[in-house]
């Protein structure tokens, strides 16, 4: 019994040994058909050979995409030749200024209409003489043949008008050329890719490309202007030229770069397109930019003020004050109201709020929000045009009938259409300083802009007896300038050399 009991725990070990043996065998089966089903699958869904784009190609295409943006914006593009009279030298924001005395400039601009209207800055055609455009050829796609080609299809063009204070202007020539749209400026966000089109020195047909660095830049704290900042290269000659985005889009109209060289060094800045968009509609309708306003004086609210006044706010922008007679004082605004909304725009800094009412062209009450102590009010206010008349004197002037060249001038007479024209004068008299002219023989600080209006006590009336008193005087006289400024009055001294 024992033995048998043995042998059939015997023979039980050794009749287990092959079914285990079995077991292992299926599992290890089955566990290689799941690896098999696994692998399969992920060559399955691994894509081809032929659906893996090499990154030459990716190159490639983003090649192609640059090329048909070229080819699409350059029919648009035109060179700008200005004859007029003055070198012009550059300033601290590297654009030119007037100075007399003939000679010839090159500037940049793009179609904004197709029927013939010429977007581009007022610094590249103001004093000008006479000017021309040079329109892109037809195949200008930017290949070597089109580069080389010397076809040149020049034209004459006329100012339609212009406004030196944001520093746009518009031509008009007798051609049908494609334009280009503008761009939406609420939808233009810093990083996205832009290129510049211009003739840089001269260079036409000239493409950059860079980023939009920031989307609003205020680069004078004391200006409501705003610009679109960018590292594309923008050098002198690329003025009016216009910023594109990769759809093809205006964003900005090139106007001016930050530079100690004098060339670019990646502080470019160009006009904003909803700026363009609207002096461009002004501009055609009227010939000039209107500015619209309710008469009320903005600052910004500092901590120091917040604190101080207990006002309920630290920071946006307070009314300071409120014009009598104004549609602001009819309406029930008050000083020291804090500005919330604007025509249901968010009112949080200065800069915003003057640039919306700087460029605002509608007929319809301004629709203002403001907190007086805690409580919300809401003003519907009347807006009134103001009209920038002056920005047409410098077309007026003549750089031979003009000139006094004492002083390094043109100089426009103040006359009954004048004073009529020029919000602000003082008196109905004095001289118009409408452009800075070359070969001064005394430097005398004067802006283009200010009116003379006395010299050493002497009623200024008319350009002979301006010309006749400094003639009078000896060498080294001492000369004192009452002029209007901005609407003040300021004294200028100075000794005749």
């Amino acid at each position: 019994m024992l033995r048998r009991d043995k042998k059939s725990e015997l023979c039980g070990f050794q009749s287990s040994v092959p079914m285990a043996l079995r077991n292992a065998k299926k599992c290890l089966l089955f566990a290689t058909l799941l690896i098999v089903i696994a692998f399969s699958s992920a060559i399955a869904q691994r894509p081809s050979a032929s659906r893996i784009t090499p990154p030459e190609d990716t190159l490639q295409q983003t090649n192609d995409s640059v090329e048909s943006l070229v080819a699409k914006v350059w029919p648009s593009v035109v060179q700008i030749l200005v004859t007029s009279y003055g070198p012009r030298a550059e300033n601290d924001r590297g654009n030119t200024s007037i100075v007399v005395g003939r000679q010839r400039a090159v500037g940049s601009g793009f179609v904004i209409d197709p029927d013939g209207y010429i977007m581009t800055n007022a610094h590249v055609v103001n004093g000008a003489e006479r000017i021309q455009v040079v329109l892109p050829n037809a195949d200008a796609n930017g290949t070597l043949a089109a580069a080389l080609s010397a076809k040149t299809n020049i034209v004459p063009a006329r100012i339609v008008g212009m406004t030196t204070e944001i520093d746009l202007a518009v031509l008009k020539i007798e051609a049908k050329v494609p334009a280009l749209p503008l761009a939406t400026y609420t939808k233009v966000r810093q990083g996205e890719s832009v290129f510049a089109f211009g003739s840089p020195g001269g260079l036409r047909n000239t493409l950059t490309r860079g980023i939009v660095s920031a989307v609003a830049r205020q680069t004078d704290p004391d200006s409501p202007l705003i610009y679109i900042q960018t590292d594309a290269a923008i050098n002198p000659g690329n003025s009016g030229g216009p910023l594109v985005n990769v759809k093809g889009e205006v964003v900005g109209v090139n106007t001016f770069i930050l530079s100690q060289s004098g060339g670019n060094e990646g502080l470019g800045f160009a006009v904003p397109c909803a700026t363009a968009r609207t002096v461009f509609k002004q501009l055609k309708q009227y010939g000039q930019l209107r500015r619209q306003e309710i008469g009320i004086g903005l600052q910004t609210i500092t901590p120091e003020m917040a604190a101080s006044m207990r006002l309920s706010r630290d920071y946006g922008v307070i009314i300071s004050d409120v014009l009598p007679g104004s549609p602001a004082e009819a309406s029930g605004l008050k000083t020291g109201d804090i500005l919330v909304t604007v025509d249901g725009q968010p009112a949080e800094n200065l800069p915003s709020v003057s640039y919306y009412f700087r460029l605002r062209d509608s007929a319809e009450n301004v629709q203002i929000v403001v907190l007086r102590g805690t409580a919300q009010q809401s003003f519907s206010v009347p807006a009134v045009e103001l009209r920038n008349e002056l920005d047409t004197v410098s077309s007026m002037a003549d750089a031979e009938r003009n000139l006094v060249s004492t002083l390094g001038i043109l100089g426009v007479e103040i006359d009954q259409r004048i004073a009529s024209m020029a919000k602000g004068l003082r008196d109905p008299y004095g001289i118009i300083v409408a452009a800075k002219a070359a070969g001064a023989t005394t430097e005398v600080p004067l802006q283009v802009g200010d009116v003379i209006r006395d010299l050493n006590g002497r009623q200024m009336n008319s350009l002979d007896t301006l010309r006749n008193s400094l003639k009078a005087l000896p060498a080294g006289a001492p000369v004192t300038l009452q002029i209007q400024r901005e609407g003040r009055l300021v004294y200028l001294s100075f000794s005749l050399d």
